[in-house]
């Protein structure tokens, strides 16, 4: 919605000079401005593309001169081919821009200066060779339908470049947004420090940058010399100013790193409808100029200030609550014959690592009972028997949160704002996905995996993970929870193809996940919505989704199987009228929003650890409660092993461990999920299926 604004004064200038300009909206003069604004528009695309990778092109208007001046050359005097002509301008643009490229992403000479350099030697060496041809060019014409037609023409009843610059400006959204290069130029605009620790060579990328631009700004040269056929000592002259007035004024950043094909065109528009038409009306040229000044004078103010400001200003106004109702608030009063009763059973629980590990969020436990967790730090930690001490494991940094174990012992990891990783049992690091499929119907980008929390791994290998939300950061989660929509999703990486896709979206923030015992389906918590669902992934119902746990007395999170074929399930939070209240009307959250600090806003109580075990009906058997926080305040997660229950906490300095005495004591996850030849012990309903 950024470009909002200029989109507003792109109708209000056009209903203006409708209403001012006689035969305005005439067939002719609708066809005369599109041919015109094209040519703009061709090299606002190439200072727009600039500014994205954080530099900016002032030659842009030399470049545009030099390429009229080739074309016009190679077709008139030298009588090439049109097609040699055409493919020698852009040759042309995109060698000058290379130029600039190699000095700014080579030589690392700073954008503003080199371009303003290239700008006075590219324009010395047009007027030399200008005054070289231009009496023969006076003389010179070839006659060529396709070039008049070119300069001229009509396609799908739109003048011919207007078309081409559709098309290219199509083209450009998609490599912007959806592929590697585009991401890269963004990157690279956003933070050259940054993208060259991700491992992009920026040197490289903005040298393509740069060749792509003057190829860009050749091919409006190029129509333009169609629609002229001579050139002139003013040809491209102020062509950069304009150009870069009109992608400032769209919200092309200057800083770089952010900026739409979209909105370079909506400010082209504007600037366009603004120079042309005054000057149509009469009005002198050194007054456009002037105002020409001005607009990029406001455009970059508020460009600065937008900067300085955009974050609060999103705050105010991306976050949009809805409602989102609960039903009745179960019963957890101490001393009733449910199992949701509080009890005291987690505050006894036995302390582990404590003041060693620092937010370990989920626990995983290899075949010699060294339990590995994830950390604040971005590490993945370890500690042997009888965990008195901690060892960093891995580096991975992010913030990693879920973890799984496969048959080799490899950890699977998910990584906060950074996607899905594995880690091998030497602690070599490598990433997995990033990126799902984005949806056909969205105006955000949703391929980017924000928030991974939570992941198992199905018995053909494949791993679905969960994404708590795609609307918001690790550090934005609170927006999510006020406002209660179904952003979360379940995704799947199939190993085997290296492809992730989404298999299951519209989640109240996505968090916990377990395969179940038999393989057939997944466990998904539904953490705002106070609910567990299954996924059928096998059998009959493959692809379907059903609710298994509702109305549950606090947010969910983390799931986890059971040895006797239940399941485990942490609630990292529980429940309490006013918020219930509060999440029935969306109004009191988006005021508290903006009136109140952050330490100030309602949420869930966090302070209560309760784990609970249900059985594949969706019945509940029985909770566990820390009601008081005392040992554990917060549990996001719990791992099953030999007849213990260890708990982890995202915000707990310790592990927590509690006896079963009804456990079976030789039951482990691995075993579990991976038969081996050593074990001894019957194989799992999942292994069965697995064969």
């Amino acid at each position: 919605m950024e470009p909002i604004i200029p989109f507003t004064a792109l109708v209000a200038l056009v209903l203006y000079f409708g209403a001012v300009v006689p035969n305005y909206f005439s067939f002719a003069n609708i066809s005369t401005l599109l041919r015109q604004f094209a040519e703009l528009g061709f090299v606002a695309l190439a200072v727009g593309l600039t500014l994205i990778s954080g530099g900016v092109d002032l030659s842009v208007g030399s470049i545009f001169a030099l390429v009229d001046l080739t074309v016009l050359v190679c077709l008139n005097i030298y009588q090439l081919p049109l097609w040699l002509s055409i493919a020698a301008g852009i040759a042309v643009g995109a060698a000058l821009g290379g130029v600039n490229g190699f000095f700014i992403g080579f030589m690392k000479t700073r954008p503003f200066l080199t371009t303003l350099v290239t700008l006075i030697i590219y324009r010395a060496l047009f007027n030399m060779l200008s005054l070289h041809y231009s009496a023969d060019l006076s003389s010179a014409f070839v006659f060529n339908e396709t070039w008049d037609w070119a300069g001229s023409g009509f396609l799908f009843g739109m003048p011919v470049n207007a078309v081409l610059l559709l098309v290219t400006g199509l083209v450009g959204h998609v490599l912007l947004s959806r592929s590697k290069f585009g991401w890269r130029v963004v990157a690279v605009g956003a933070s050259r420090k940054a993208a060259r620790h991700a491992g992009i060579s920026y040197s490289w990328v903005l040298f393509y940058t740069y060749i792509v631009a003057g190829a860009i700004a050749a091919v409006g040269a190029i129509f333009y010399a169609s629609r002229l056929n001579s050139i002139g000592s003013t040809t491209g002259v102020g062509l950069e100013i304009t150009a870069l007035a009109a992608v400032v004024t769209g919200g092309v950043s200057l800083s770089g790193g952010r900026g739409t094909v979209g909105s370079m065109m909506i400010g082209t528009g504007v600037v366009f409808l603004l120079v042309n038409n005054l000057t149509s009306l009469g009005v002198s040229a050194p007054f456009v100029a002037s105002l020409l000044g001005f607009i990029l004078l406001l455009a970059v103010g508020l460009d600065v200030k937008w900067a300085k400001n955009r974050h609060k200003a999103i705050e105010k106004t991306y976050v949009n609550p809805v409602v989102l109702e609960l039903g009745p608030l179960p019963d957890t009063s101490p001393g009733t014959a449910s199992p949701l009763s509080q009890n005291d059973v987690l505050r006894s629980a036995e302390a582990l690592c404590i003041d060693r590990i620092e937010g370990p969020e989920d626990i995983v436990i290899d075949s010699r009972d060294w339990i590995y967790a994830g950390t604040r730090q971005g590490w993945i930690v370890r500690s042997a028997p009888p965990y008195d001490e901690v060892e960093i494991f891995a580096r991975i940094g992010g913030r990693p949160l879920g973890l799984a174990m496969d048959a080799e012992e490899n950890i699977y990891v998910c990584v906060a704002g950074m996607g899905l990783y594995m880690v091998a049992p030497d602690g070599t690091t490598s990433r997995l996905a990033d990126r799902t499929n984005r949806s056909l119907f969205t105006l955000i980008d949703n391929s980017r995996l924000r928030l991974t929390d939570d992941l198992d791994i199905a018995p053909d290998g494949k791993v679905y993970f969960s994404e708590a939300t795609y609307r918001f950061e690790m550090h934005e989660w609170m927006f999510d929870s006020l406002e209660g929509r179904a952003s979360g999703r379940v995704c799947c990486y199939d190993p085997k193809t290296g492809k992730t896709t989404t298999v299951l979206g519209g989640l109240h923030f996505a968090n916990g996940i377990c395969v179940a015992h038999d393989g057939q389906s997944v466990f998904v918590a539904e953490t705002w919505a106070c609910r567990v669902k299954r996924l059928w992934i096998k059998g009959p119902k493959a692809g379907q989704a059903e609710i298994l746990l509702d109305n549950l007395p606090g947010q969910p999170d983390n799931i986890n199987r059971a040895s006797d074929g239940t399941y485990w399930l942490a609630l990292c939070a529980m429940r309490s009228p006013a918020n219930d209240l509060s999440l029935k009307h969306p109004g009191f959250r988006l005021r508290m929003v903006k009136n109140l600090p952050k330490d100030e806003w309602l949420f869930q109580g966090s302070n209560h650890g309760c784990v609970l075990r249900f059985d594949e009906n969706g019945q509940i058997l029985e909770s566990m409660w820390d009601a008081e926080g005392v040992s554990h305040p917060q549990v996001t997660s719990m791992r099953e092993h030999k007849g213990y229950l260890y708990l982890g906490g995202l915000e707990n300095n310790r592990i927590g461990r509690i006896p079963l005495p009804w456990a079976d004591k030789s039951w482990t996850s691995l075993k579990s999920y991976w038969r081996r030849p050593e074990d001894k012990a019957a194989p799992t309903p999942q292994i069965l299926a697995a064969e």
